[in-house]
């Protein structure tokens, strides 16, 4: 019989994709809350050497896209990768791109909660 936990981990996972990309790994994974709703975490992995321990490690970052956020993260996705594949700024482009200190980057994303 299976315990709670696994029980809900196995409901949790409903869609996996891994993506490789030379020294990293890119994992799309579709998973639900405990109230069924369908959510997106994005995870990168790296492989990396620890000098102290003599050993592997996978360095990761993840991030979490809900339901209500797809629109808008799709647009900006498409919106930057058509930037970088032709150079020409998005109509709606008005954005302030951040900057390295802090009040910049507060700034910035002040300027971002205002579009919501």
């Amino acid at each position: 019989m299976m315990e709670e936990n696994e029980m809900m981990n196995e409901k949790e996972d409903l869609f996996s994709k891994a993506v490789r990309a030379g020294k990293r790994t890119y994992f799309f994974d579709v998973k639900t809350t405990k109230n069924d709703e369908k959510y997106l975490t994005i995870t990168e992995s790296k492989r990396r050497f620890d000098n102290e321990q003599n050993r592997f490690f996978f360095e990761k970052h993840k991030i979490f896209l809900y339901k209500e956020d797809f629109e808008k993260v799709s647009k900006a996705l498409g919106d930057a990768i058509n930037f970088i594949e032709t150079g020409v700024y998005p109509e709606d482009y008005n954005e302030e791109p951040a900057t390295n200190n802090e009040d910049g980057l507060d700034k910035w994303f002040d300027d971002l909660d205002k579009n919501n």
